[in-house]
């Protein structure tokens, strides 16, 4: 299938679907007239993709997770999956220093705020 057959079966621009070819993420053959084409199995990889770009990891990673699918969905192979418990916990302690930073905050702006209703 051609780039744009892929996109609009996907619902993803052609332009993003470019980025994910320079990634190392989707792979595709060249014809004779220079033109993209994509095996049969793309649209299920670019909805990879989308699942774990939407999962918060970044494309780096996502390389290396491709080759580790088992099936046709998203489920991955036992080897790569400490690798998803890492990302998994330093997501959760990007969240945790979130919530210290928004706690914090709005401690600042509600001192701030009574400050102003006394003045």
């Amino acid at each position: 299938m051609k780039i744009g057959e892929l996109s609009r079966e996907t619902g993803v621009a052609v332009r993003l679907l470019r980025y994910y070819e320079a990634q190392g993420l989707l792979s595709s053959h060249r014809s004779e007239g220079g033109h993209r084409h994509y095996d049969p199995e793309a649209p299920a990889t670019v909805a990879r993709i989308r699942a774990l770009l939407a999962a918060g990891l970044p494309t780096r990673v996502i390389r290396q997770l491709m080759p580790c699918f088992a099936g046709d969905g998203t489920e991955l192979q036992a080897c790569v999956l400490d690798h998803v418990r890492a990302q998994l916990a330093e997501l959760d302690s990007r969240i945790a220093d979130l919530t210290q930073a928004r706690a914090a905050l709005g401690g600042i702006l509600d001192a701030s705020t009574r400050a102003l209703a006394h003045a």
